[in-house]
């Protein structure tokens, strides 16, 4: 990150809960956190320590109940629906375990979907497409709908989706959940070489030993709360 750069993404004081029937539950409370320019980071943690919730607070898909979120130093509390929206689209990309494809959609058709969606011309948004499914080793599946690609198959061109509008980072909740250990490392790979080359930042939450082994940075939950939060050589 340069060094008068703001970070990508900075939490200050964060807490959300949830009610469930007549009680409170807190699934994040009072975490600070910053992710700058080119990080591969992890967020580890048991089952319901907020690694999840932390997420989708950092990527602006929900609200939190106190704090503050700053995107490239900017905050968004006071950000309408529409801009939230908007900064999702041309600044964070996703990533999820389930991929969440247009099924209707070829490789190539869900890749430039969110360039034409930001106002991109056809063209333009399929000759992006096909250069970002050529990056991720899918040249031969451009006009293949999800249903007939591998699980790692689907997760490369979700990658590849994620990349189209040059986000600052891309979040990915447990991107390798269903794949099996070969393709798995290969993601990895190939995601870690993506943010090694293009400085994107990526942030995972996960409790996969494969991704936390290839992270830089290890921030480790628990009930909510930061316990640890290390940098790997």
């Amino acid at each position: 990150m340069n060094e008068t750069s703001p970070p990508v993404v900075a939490a200050q004081g964060v807490s959300r809960s949830y009610r469930l029937g007549a009680a409170v539950v807190p699934a994040v409370r009072d975490v600070s956190l910053t992710i700058g320019e080119g990080e591969f980071a992890a967020l580890q943690g048991p089952s319901g320590s907020g690694k999840t919730t932390l997420l989708n607070l950092l990527g602006l898909l929900d609200r939190p109940d106190a704090g503050t979120i700053e995107i490239e130093g900017k905050e968004a509390g006071s950000l309408s629906e529409n801009a939230r929206s908007d900064l999702r689209r041309d600044r964070f990309g996703f990533i999820f375990q389930t991929f969440n494809l247009i099924p209707v959609l070829s490789a190539e058709e869900n890749v430039a979907y969110p360039m034409l969606l930001a106002g991109a011309p056809a063209e333009q948004a399929r000759g992006r497409a096909r250069e970002l499914l050529d990056a991720v080793g899918l040249e031969e599946k451009f006009s293949v709908r999800p249903d007939l690609l591998s699980g790692g198959q689907r997760q490369r061109v979700a990658i590849a989706r994620a990349l189209a509008n040059r986000p600052s980072i891309v979040f990915a909740d447990e991107p390798t959940a269903n794949l099996d250990s070969r393709t798995a490392e290969e993601t990895l790979d190939l995601m870690r070489g993506v943010c090694e080359s293009s400085r994107v930042a990526f942030l995972f939450a996960t409790h996969d030993p494969r991704v936390v082994a290839r992270a830089r940075r290890v921030i480790e939950l628990h009930d909510g709360r930061i316990e640890s939060d290390r940098r790997v050589a």
